[in-house]
């Protein structure tokens, strides 16, 4: 199985279905015609992710999501995600979904912008929401 990993930085989570999870995005991944070499989701706090923003985005402003693309060979995923847990939980409430559900789409959404999805135009953020719902709908270990 290829190394997807999960980690805590600064913060208490327990991420539930880890195994299912990672088959999801691992299918995810080679659906869209890439390999997965390694990929670290690490969930943090928000101030957490706002320094990661700061220093390496320029970016002063809270977010959910951050990818860093550390592949080197076209079409071989390596990663790291950081993903503010506390965001998560303030979207959730925001567009009335689960925290679950929320926690998922931002999984996927950074796997798709390592598969070259982008969301910066309209255009692109519409596909990019297309994508999401696409891979949301394959979750079979969602109740």
């Amino acid at each position: 199985m290829p190394a997807i990993s999960f980690f805590e930085e600064g913060i208490s989570f327990r991420l539930k279905d880890k195994a299912k999870v990672r088959q999801w995005i691992t299918d995810t991944i080679i659906a869209e015609g890439f390999k997965l070499k390694e990929l670290n989701y690490i969930f943090c706090s928000d101030a957490y992710l706002l320094e990661i923003n700061k220093q390496y985005l320029d970016h002063d402003t809270y977010t959910d999501i951050v990818t860093f693309d550390n592949s080197e060979e076209e079409g071989k995923i390596v990663s790291d995600i950081f993903i503010s847990i506390e965001r998560i939980r303030e979207n959730a409430i925001k567009f009335n979904v689960t925290e679950t559900t929320e926690l998922h789409r931002v999984i996927i959404h950074g796997a798709l912008h390592l598969l070259g999805y982008k969301d910066k135009s309209p255009a692109d953020k519409q596909k990019m929401t297309q994508k999401e719902d696409f891979y949301l709908s394959k979750r079979t270990f969602i109740n």
